[in-house]
């Protein structure tokens, strides 16, 4: 903790400091201590840059830079202070002054010269031009990266955390490009800045040497010279430091390791180049008048460069050879462990002939990529988990052809042949091809090439390609086996998420109440009859009521469907209209009283041919309905719903039956295109 708050005090109170070094006078010792920590600073900052993995990585850098930039400015004036009072700026300013000046004034101030032209006209100019068009470039591809993330959720190839995460590193990508932007205008004013401090010393000390202090003129000049080349020296050589810092920032590409190994892998990546570059060295050496040993040391040391490299592997071989280091190795055939993993049987299984391995190839198909933007769809349609798909070729399958399997068994074949698409429609007489049937809702059409997929659709036809009528028919098999597929760990998956945001509805349902088995069977029921699960906090909250009543399931299940009501009766309204089909009251009143309890649920103790009548005439309605583009629905007492739905399955009519109940709660205009009477032929 006292860590902690030392690190956060350190920034505000070190620019405190800053602020008053500019007004209060420093001793001399003080100003070499704090030189030598800015040339410190500044040196490890330019070797910070050289070693993030990526930019983002040193994400305060313009930040450090201000304050670097600033401490460097407030060195400056102290300097100044007391080269123009004292006449002495201490023992780091004079050595350095010293060192480069030699005993010639003309050589000093040239070559601090050269030191400010190369910062700001090559490092410091290069570096702001980088960080500008970076800024903007990134600015400028924030809105298509911010698709681009948006798009992989909506398909499900990553999820919201994933999501929020990518965000906020393009959020943050293009704040410190901006601020790099602004932060190469702080390094060229310190330049601007230093230029003018050095000759505010020379002409200021060159005037207090001679008018105050009564020295001759070249005493004067000779020794003003020297600290104001040495003090200018001190700040330069830092801010020299930083300006290479910010060009190695904005001007790192995307690679993910530091600039060292990245260097030396890249350029060491082609050994001709180097062999080439070491014989050119060593070319050199047979043109008059030049030196050879230079050349010839530079160019054998390449060249044994070249020879002690290893020959670069191809992408292709690494690949496989990291992956079989990677692989577990494989028990034998015939050990439990093998055995139990061959006897697995997957909840969902996409199986495919030999010829059609082509759609889950990346670079020619995008196959799986629809898979896995499946299950997000059906966790929005359906409310449940879709499990993985195995998606496995199959000998045994005819070409062409694929088998969608539930727990090992088919419920649903199909066939795509290679380099086709599926034609829907009628005019297809003049093309090229084989009959085909689309699987979901068995029109006809016809298989016809893929580059004919043009011609086709100028004829009138619907073209839909190969993996749009697998994924077509995988999503329609999923609906309906949706409650095959709800096993009990995912119903104790989705009741752990209600639990997370609703905790009380979950511990007043299970256990004490229902446990996950009869909740399991609650779902699975109410899938069977279309009814999405994703409000599973209304259906709880009815469940945990009702069974503190009845456990039947027949209850549960109605009780959970009365509060879904209102979101049950819009499924079938179409532009704010429910038509419906209702029971001739006679009729529901001899079906209430014929219903008798059982072992399965309740049921109507009725004659065989009422109920064929029953089921032809609600039949019946319903086809005609459909003809007008209708989605009609048959509408009874909630007692009778359950048994007279289990009847029309049994005739094999998907006609769908709602409760006066829920119907009520809807706000759709209700509009009653028919009734049934069940009469038929020898009726009393």
């Amino acid at each position: 903790m006292k860590n902690r708050n030392i690190s956060k005090l350190a920034v505000p109170v070190g620019v405190v400091g800053i602020i008053l070094m500019m007004v209060v006078p420093m001793p001399t010792f003080l100003l070499d201590m704090l030189i030598a920590l800015n040339i410190t600073a500044a040196l490890l900052i330019m070797l910070t840059s050289m070693f993030v993995q990526k930019p983002l990585d040193f994400s305060v850098f313009p930040a450090l830079l201000l304050v670097a930039t600033l401490f460097r400015l407030a060195l400056n004036i102290s300097a100044t202070r007391l080269v123009l009072r004292d006449g002495d700026a201490g023992k780091v300013i004079h050595a350095f002054g010293s060192f480069v000046v030699g005993g010639n004034l003309v050589i000093g101030l040239v070559i601090f010269l050269i030191l400010v032209i190369v910062q700001m006209v090559v490092v410091t100019k290069g570096a702001e031009r980088v960080a500008e068009v970076g800024a903007r470039f990134t600015l400028d591809a924030m809105p298509g990266k911010q698709m681009a993330i948006d798009a992989d959720l909506n398909a499900g190839l990553i999820d919201e955390d994933q999501a929020k995460k990518r965000r906020a590193e393009v959020g943050a990508e293009a704040e410190f490009y901006g601020a790099m932007d602004g932060g190469s205008k702080f390094v060229k004013g310190d330049a601007i800045a230093a230029v003018i401090i050095t000759l505010i010393n020379l002409v200021g000390g060159f005037a207090i040497g001679v008018a105050q202090q009564g020295m001759a003129a070249g005493d004067a000049m000779n020794h003003y010279s020297l600290l104001s080349i040495g003090d200018g020296l001190v700040s330069q050589i830092p801010a020299l430091l930083l300006s290479v810092a910010t060009g190695l920032i904005v001007t790192r590409s995307a690679t993910s390791g530091d600039m060292g190994s990245t260097v030396t892998t890249q350029l060491g990546q082609n050994k001709l180049a180097l062999r080439i570059a070491g014989g050119a060295a060593l070319a050199l050496c047979v043109i008059p008048g030049l030196p050879k040993l230079p050349f010839l040391v530079v160019g054998a040391g390449i060249l044994i460069a070249a020879q002690k490299m290893k020959d670069p592997v191809p992408e292709e071989e690494a690949a496989a050879a990291a992956a079989a280091a990677e692989a577990p190795e494989m028990p034998p055939a015939d050990s439990p462990e093998q055995l139990l993993g061959e006897m697995r049987v997957d909840p969902l299984e996409l199986a495919l002939s030999p010829d059609l391995v082509d759609l889950v190839d990346a670079s020619s198909g995008d196959l799986l990529d629809r898979v896995r933007a499946l299950r997000r769809k059906m966790a929005m349609e359906l409310g449940i988990i879709m499990p993985p798909v195995r998606t496995r070729d199959d000998l045994d399958l005819p070409l062409s052809s694929y088998a969608i399997r539930i727990s090992g068994t088919d419920a649903g074949t199909g066939q795509a042949p290679p380099g086709t698409v599926l034609a829907i429609g009628d005019g297809l007489q003049g093309l090229p091809g084989s009959a085909g049937i689309e699987p979901v809702f068995g029109l006809p059409g016809k298989w016809v090439p893929a580059e004919l997929h043009y011609q086709a659709e100028l004829s009138g036809a619907t073209v839909v390609d190969r993996a749009s009528v697998i994924i077509t028919h995988l999503a329609e098999v999923v609906r309906t086996n949706a409650s095959r597929l709800l096993g009990r760990e995912d119903v104790r998956a989705l009741t752990e998420t209600v639990k997370r945001t609703h905790p009380v509805v979950v511990e007043e349902l299970t256990p004490a109440v229902l446990s996950l088995g009869q909740i399991q069977k609650v779902l699975q029921a109410l899938l069977d009859e279309g009814v999405p699960i994703r409000d599973l906090v209304r259906i709880f909250e009815a469940l945990s009521l009702k069974a503190k009543v009845s456990v039947d399931q027949d209850s549960l299940v109605e009780a959970a469907r009365a509060a879904l009501g209102p979101a049950i009766a819009a499924q079938y309204t179409t532009a704010g209209r429910l038509t419906v089909i209702t029971l001739d009251p006679m009729l529901e009143q001899q079906l209430l009283e014929s219903l008798r309890p059982s072992e399965t649920g309740a049921f109507m103790a009725i004659d065989g041919m009422r109920a064929e009548a029953i089921v032809s005439e609600a039949a019946r309605l319903t086809e005609t309905a459909e003809q007008q583009g209708l989605a009609p629905v048959l509408a009874c007492s909630p007692q009778l719903r359950l048994p007279l739905m289990r009847l029309l399955r049994a005739g094999s009519r998907r006609v769908q039956v709602l409760s006066y109940g829920e119907i009520s709660g809807s706000t759709a205009q209700i509009e009653t295109i028919g009734v049934v009477n069940g009469a038929y032929a020898g009726a009393a």
